[in-house]
């Protein structure tokens, strides 16, 4: 089956609905059309046990997805994870942005410049208050003797962008406050 193009001149989030499942992860980022391979399970196995730590933490009015995409405009990117409003609409393509608490990227060899430069800054210019990026794989930039995976924790700041609220190594636990307390080792997150 031929891969479908977009109506007009850039793809947008309804788009999407007309590609066929072939288990690749479709999403679209400032008009583009983003393929990913699937991932590995290093990968899905720290969203895996992040996920269920966040459930066990989270306040009653608050609930974790993975996998599903944020409306932002015509865009639609998918997070790893995110933490958003319990008053969703179950059924709908995705999440509108201003219900989104938190949004988490899982860094992996594919997708390193969306994770690290791209995602960020549409995230934040749709207002979503909280991003977390966790590097588990060697990186540059990674300090002497610091374990992974790495979690960067940021928080939206009054100019519209992200600011690090704190960098956290596997071995080091820290109790983190937005979008809620929230206690972790990222160590602890992988075998």
């Amino acid at each position: 089956m031929a891969m479908p193009v977009p109506r007009a001149d850039s793809w947008t989030a309804a788009d999407l609905d007309r590609i066929p499942d072939d288990g690749l992860r479709y999403e679209v980022l400032n008009g583009q059309l983003v393929v990913n391979a699937a991932p590995k399970p290093r990968h899905q196995l720290l969203i895996r046990w992040l996920g269920r730590a966040l459930d066990a933490g989270l306040p009653a009015d608050l609930l974790v997805l993975e996998g599903v995409g944020v409306l932002i405009g015509d865009d639609e990117p998918i997070p790893d994870l995110m933490v958003v409003a319990d008053s969703i609409e179950l059924d709908a393509r995705g999440v509108p942005a201003h219900q989104v608490e938190l949004v988490v990227e899982v860094v992996s060899r594919s997708t390193t410049l969306q994770d690290r430069m791209v995602k960020p800054v549409v995230y934040a210019e749709a207002g979503i208050p909280n991003y977390w990026r966790f590097e588990p794989n060697p990186f540059k930039g990674q300090l002497p003797g610091e374990s992974l995976p790495v979690l960067f924790a940021h928080e939206l700041g009054a100019d519209r962008t992200y600011q690090l609220t704190r960098r956290v190594a596997a071995g080091d636990a820290v109790t983190l406050r937005s979008p809620f307390e929230f206690t972790i080792d990222p160590g602890s997150l992988l075998p």
